[in-house]
């Protein structure tokens, strides 16, 4: 009964968000409401709801701080030269910003940690890709891959696996490094096609213009002071006089007030970012002090504080609001047992025709499961059962925990609801979740698909 409404409760909740029925907001709250009130948990509802929103409020103070640091010091003008650097450094070719930007992720993702990979690479990179009119969609997308596939040693899904199944994570680990380079190979190789189709986007938009050159996308702001691009000489793009925009929706006021304090907002970004990957201090801690630190550098009038902030603050607001519904809803299918239940009856399904192929069927269906299952529930509930029934028919652990990397919150947590990244995502590139994962969603599915194949073929686990 619990797994049956489980499956219904997350089934109705996506469908409802990709069809873009209600908002996701509406459908986080509203859907495992009404599943627990079906499921006769009545006024326990509510504390279950209370349990998710007390998980999650960290995590939704580091965003909502988040958001606003980073807006304060993109006013401030600080990923200027950021911007006009990889300019310089990509040229105007859209083909080169897209694999850039994946190369950014995966570098930034070194410390494991999603948040800190989509807080560092989206800001750096969004304003370039207004400028150059590239769909922000495909931002999302690579960011998306470049993290999703990157798992280490020192990461949460691995961590987990080697905890759950007793074996030590280098054990799990060296066997997927070639599965890995080649599902970075395939990160790539999209990040390339994906750049490829702006390129000719915007050769078709402005026919007879010079090689190479991208026009500004419609709407961005007038202006702007030209900036003549290395690569591509004679061609030249906005940046610098007027306001960058960054994970909102829409312009900024016309004036954001640059202030020249570049070097500043710098250093103290790279101390947050570097306090937060030690792991020393927790993340919504360094960015709460850091905005407040940032708007009484760059801004000592208060009023001109008050600006910054309700520049941003609907931005903040709208995540923190979703965050809190994702926590009710994470609440509400951990706390009733249905995420338990769903466990426990997927893994009573299994044939035991099926039992040698285990590794092969969990690769595959890694990803999609990543819908379904947070972390925790995954991977301390149910990779414990399969590797038991696994073992019953002379399947290695290992290789059904080596299979489950292959998807399940690697290439899956981006898009996934049951992580705050992925709101995190699709709010710092102020696109839809419905959006986010339509588009991402089959690339990284892939992406495990092949890994797959390439786990079969050196010999990881067998077909």
């Amino acid at each position: 009964m619990l797994a049956a409404l489980g499956l219904i409760t997350i089934v109705t909740l996506l469908a409802v968000i990709v069809s873009r029925t209600a908002s996701p907001l509406v459908a986080l709250v509203l859907v495992p409401v009404a599943a627990a009130l079906a499921g006769g948990f009545g006024l326990s509802t509510a504390r279950f709801i209370v349990s998710g929103i007390q998980q999650i409020a960290p995590v939704a103070a580091m965003f909502v701080f988040a958001i606003l640091y980073f807006g304060i010091i993109t006013d401030a003008g600080t990923l200027d030269p950021i911007i006009n650097g990889i300019l310089r450094a990509v040229g105007a070719r859209p083909t080169r910003v897209v694999v850039g930007s994946a190369l950014l992720a995966l570098l930034v993702h070194l410390d494991g940690s999603g948040a800190v990979t989509f807080l560092v690479a989206v800001p750096a990179m969004l304003p370039l890709y207004d400028r150059l009119g590239i769909d922000r969609r495909v931002l999302a997308c690579v960011v998306s891959m470049a993290a999703g596939v990157n798992f280490l040693p020192w990461t949460g899904p691995m961590i987990r696996a080697s905890a759950a199944l007793h074996i030590p994570v280098a054990e799990l680990f060296r066997p997927l490094i070639p599965v890995q380079l080649v599902g970075l190979a395939f990160v790539f190789t999209v990040a390339w096609l994906l750049g490829r189709r702006a390129e000719h986007r915007r050769t078709r938009v402005q026919p007879g213009s010079n090689q190479g050159q991208i026009g500004v996308q419609p709407g961005s702001d007038r202006g702007l002071t030209g900036v003549t691009l290395g690569s591509d000489p004679g061609l030249t793009l906005g940046v610098g006089a007027g306001p960058a925009r960054t994970g909102t929706q829409g312009a900024r006021p016309a004036r954001a007030g640059r202030t020249g304090l570049v070097w500043v907002n710098g250093a103290i970004t790279i101390a947050i970012v570097g306090v937060m990957i030690a792991g020393l201090v927790d993340p919504a801690v360094m960015f709460m002090i850091g905005t407040a630190v940032v708007l009484t550098i760059n801004y000592p009038n208060p009023d001109t504080q008050r600006a910054r902030i309700d520049a941003h603050a609907r931005a903040a607001m709208m995540m923190a609001a979703i965050l809190l519904a994702a926590g009710a809803f994470t609440g509400i299918m951990k706390e009733s047992g249905m995420l338990s239940a769903m466990a426990h009856a997927a893994v009573g399904m299994v044939s035991p025709r099926l039992a040698p192929r285990i590794p092969v069927v969990l690769a595959i269906a890694s990803m999609p499961l990543s819908l379904l299952f947070d972390p925790d529930s995954f991977y301390l509930g149910v990779l414990p059962v399969v590797a038991d029934v696994a073992g019953q028919f002379g399947v290695p652990a290992a290789h059904v925990g080596q299979a489950a990397l292959l998807g399940q919150m690697t290439t899956g947590f981006p898009v996934s609801p049951l992580t705050p990244a992925t709101f995190l995502v699709v709010g710092l590139t102020g696109i839809e979740l419905g959006e986010h994962q339509r588009f991402t969603g089959p690339l990284l599915f892939a992406a495990t698909l092949i890994m797959t194949i390439a786990a079969v073929l050196f010999g990881v686990f067998g077909l």
